[in-house]
């Protein structure tokens, strides 16, 4: 982070506050920062006890005494955005940091795990976006891996990437989703865009809840209870005597190889645990991203966050739905607290589609998918919190890539931008209207063997094609099979040729295999099949969904797993078994039709 450190007699350059230096801003802020618009511009930072510190942001100046802990703070009125740059200096006793070219627009915060992470850098849509990228009004800073039990107040230098400048060459460091995102807001305002791209990869939703929204819901607090538990009883020496155990063996064995040369790692200590083996500052434990990486800047002023998260939380034998639901709504309330914004601007995209695309020959066998329960709780989650005006689902599951880190990543971020530009900034009506939309089921009735859906409104593949794809059907046993799906056919109409002509909020569902069908999934696997998009737009895909209670087996006590592998496995088997059941009643059916179409040929 580059400071400005000047005397009272002199100016000098140097690369950051000398560490016998009293004041500090905090970390958050520095050179080339977008600072939100239209809300109040607090500073702070610390210096030493009881002196005096003058700020001055532009034109403005404002004065505080530090605090007995050194804590200072002051508050400027709101701006209007201003892609003018401006400087912020403080001093105090002779010290001063000054930050320059300050920008005035909307701050977005980029949340999450390593998806949201993904560097643009590492994506397939790299190349075509870099080149457009000199783009000076938009700036990003990113935060680093920073766990910590509790919240942290400042961001050491170590922690921070410092605010950059958007252009060809940086934006490869830029996460991907951020930058498609931003990019897009940014040029479609004409003001000033800053991204705080924080996201930690391998993050369980668990860790990015504020910590005192535990105790406000039975299932979270019973959770909080067993992380406690855990580091009561965490051993310290133990772990660090494992870390000597296994450096031993390695130093042993360079000598035997007689490669041990001088550069020996040193020996472990305390230090040398990864936090992951920490109980309550593992990445999977309550808060501890949080702590150190979004709260601790929590003064700043934001104008909204996208998150994307889910896969250390749809693992089998980590899949708590019921318990993700209620911390999906926590997290965003208790964002909206810390931030003193009860309208703060959200937008969750959804899991995404990485692993084996589900395709027809294996659809029964990857509807086994605890992932889809994830999606179905990040979207319930959401709308616990009541307010659709400024808040969104954004689905995901259609961009099926295979891998942990599927490398498309740009349609999720400009779908994010899509809904904000159409819902947040009011883009959705005029002249050009950006198009953004959602639908809902509003009933599925059984009309004999067949399940008919109504939506409210028109839901139909991006091609205008009559084939829908990725439904299931159930009867009362809960055994699930891939389902036929039509629009139904209005006969004074004629001949539907696309689903144009169609009636498009409504959907037939049904298969041979269900002779009385109660219930009907969409979209219900790691990564699957689903063609239906709303209003037949491309980037509008439909939620996945059910009309089934049939959850994923969850105990309350966080300390009892109900889903193991052995039962992972039986699980699998049942679904595979049932794969089978349909290829082969479809193989039967198949001969059938044959045997019937040659005895229609030999009749005379």
């Amino acid at each position: 982070m580059i400071h400005r450190i000047l005397s009272t007699s002199a100016l000098f350059l140097f690369a950051a506050v000398p560490a016998s230096a009293a004041l500090k801003v905090h970390g958050i802020f520095g050179s080339h920062m977008v600072i939100q618009r239209d809300k109040p511009v607090k500073v702070w930072g610390w210096a030493e006890a009881g002196k005096g510190v003058a700020v001055e942001f532009g034109d403005e100046t404002a004065a505080a005494e530090a605090c007995d802990e050194g804590r200072w703070e002051v508050v400027f009125p709101a701006r209007e955005a201003s892609g003018a740059g401006v400087s912020l200096s403080v001093v105090s006793d002779g010290e001063s940091v000054v930050f320059e070219d300050i920008l005035i627009g909307d701050v977005w915060v980029m949340n999450g795990q390593s998806n949201m992470a993904w560097p643009l850098s590492r994506t397939s849509e790299f190349d075509m976006e870099a080149v457009q990228a000199d783009l000076p009004l938009l700036r990003r800073v990113g935060i680093r891996e920073n766990e910590s039990e509790h919240i942290e107040t400042d961001l050491t230098d170590d922690k921070i990437e410092p605010w950059t400048v958007a252009t060809p060459q940086t934006v490869g460091n830029f996460g991907s989703i951020g930058y498609s995102f931003a990019s897009r807001v940014q040029r479609a305002l004409g003001i000033p865009v800053g991204i705080i791209d924080n996201a930690r990869g391998g993050a369980s939703l668990e860790s990015l809840v504020p910590r005192h929204k535990f105790a406000e819901d039975p299932l979270a607090a019973a959770y909080l209870a067993s992380v406690a538990k855990r580091m009561e009883e965490f051993d310290w020496d133990a772990e660090v005597a494992k870390l000597v155990e296994s450096w031993e063996e390695d130093i042993a064995e360079r000598r035997e190889r007689g490669d041990a040369g001088d550069q020996l790692p040193p020996r472990p200590t305390r230090d040398s645990i990864r936090s992951w083996n920490i109980p309550g500052r593992s990445p999977s434990d309550a808060a501890s991203c949080y702590n150190g990486m979004f709260g601790v800047f929590k003064g700043l002023n934001i104008k909204g966050v996208l998150f994307h998260q889910g896969y250390n939380n749809a693992m089998a034998t980590n899949c708590r739905p019921r318990l993700y639901r209620t911390l999906m709504r926590l997290m965003i309330e208790g964002w909206r607290e810390d931030f003193s914004d009860p309208e703060l601007a959200v937008g969750v995209i959804g899991f995404c589609a990485g692993g084996i695309p589900q395709i027809p020959d294996t659809f029964e066998l990857w509807s086994v998918a605890p992932s889809a329960y994830i999606r179905e709780a990040q979207r319930l989650g959401l709308a616990d919190v009541g307010d659709p005006e400024n808040t969104a689902f954004l689905p995901a599951y259609d961009v099926r890539i295979p891998g942990l880190h599927p490398s498309k990543k740009m349609e999720h971020g400009v779908r994010a931008a899509r809904w904000a530009l159409n819902r947040i900034y009011d883009h959705g009506v005029g002249r050009n209207p950006v198009a953004w939309d959602q639908a809902e089921l509003v009933s599925a009735e059984r009309e004999g063997d067949r399940m008919v859906l109504t939506f409210d409104k028109p839901v139909m593949p991006d091609d205008r094609s009559l084939e829908i794809e990725g439904f299931a059907i159930a009867g009362e046993s809960g055994e699930f099979y891939m389902a036929h799906a039509a629009f139904p056919i209005n006969r004074d109409q004629g001949v539907w040729t696309t689903s144009n002509n169609a009636d498009a909020t409504r959907i037939h569902v049904w298969s041979p295999l269900v002779d009385e069908p109660v219930a009907v999934r969409y979209a219900w696997a790691t990564s699957p099949m689903g063609n239906l998009k709303v209003h037949g737009h491309e980037a509008l895909p439909l939620h996945s969904f059910r009309t089934d209670d049939w959850d994923w087996p969850e105990s309350d006590n966080p300390e009892v797993q109900a889903v193991g592998r052995n039962e992972h496995r039986a699980m699998q088997r049942e679904a595979e078994e049932r794969l089978n059941h349909r290829r082969r009643t479809e193989a039967a059916m198949a001969v059938e039709i044959l045997e019937r179409l040659e005895t229609l040929h030999e009749a005379p």
